[in-house]
C-alpha cells in the first residue's frame, strides 16, 4: 500500500476477500499460497495453462477492493484512489523449481513475523499457513516462536 501506517486491507478483509474472488472468477487463477498484512499482501498464483496475465489479476483485485472501501465511504489519505490505497507496482516472479516454490511460500508465511505484527506464524489469522497445516503440509508450530523488538503493528 502507499500509506504504510493504513490497515485497510486487515480491516477490510472481507470486502478484499470478496474482490479477490470476483477476480478469479472472471480470470482463474489457483492461489498457491497468500498472506494479506495490515498494508499490503503477498500471494503466489499459477495461471491457467498458456496464460501468464498477473497484472490484469492484480490490477482487478486492487480496483475492486479500493471501489468497495469508497462506496462504503472509507477514505484513504483524503481521496478513495488507487494510488492512495495500493502500491503502485507489484514484483513479480516465475519459480524456477521445487526449491524456488518451497522458499517463496516460506517466505509469504514468515512475512507476518517479518514485520513485527505476531511472534508465531501459527498467530497470524490472514495466511493461506492455515490451509497447509490443515492439508498435513506444515505443523502448527513451523518457524518456532520469535519474541519481537517492537511493538506489534509497527
Amino acid at each position: 500500500m502507499s500509506d504504510r501506517s493504513q490497515r485497510l486491507l486487515t480491516e477490510h478483509i472481507e470486502s478484499l476477500r470478496l474482490a479477490y474472488a470476483s477476480v478469479r472468477k472472471r480470470h482463474p487463477f489457483q492461489t498457491d499460497a497468500i498472506v494479506t498484512l495490515p498494508d499490503h499482501l503477498h500471494c503466489l498464483w499459477t495461471l491457467p495453462e498458456g496464460d501468464a496475465d498477473y497484472p490484469t489479476r492484480r490490477r482487478s483485485i486492487k480496483t475492486r477492493f479500493t471501489a468497495s472501501l469508497a462506496a462504503s465511504g472509507i477514505r484513504a489519505n483524503r481521496r478513495c484512489h488507487e494510488r492512495a490505497v495500493w502500491q503502485p507496482r507489484f514484483w513479480e516472479h516465475a519459480i524456477r523449481d521445487e526449491m524456488d516454490l518451497s522458499r517463496h511460500i516460506d517466505y509469504i508465511h514468515f512475512n507476518p513475523v517479518k514485520h513485527g505484527l505476531t511472534d508465531r506464524v501459527s498467530d497470524w489469522p490472514h495466511s493461506s499457513f492455515h490451509r497447509f497445516c490443515r492439508d498435513g503440509n506444515l505443523l502448527k508450530d513451523w518457524a518456532g516462536v520469535f519474541e519481537s523488538h517492537h511493538k506489534k503493528g509497527e
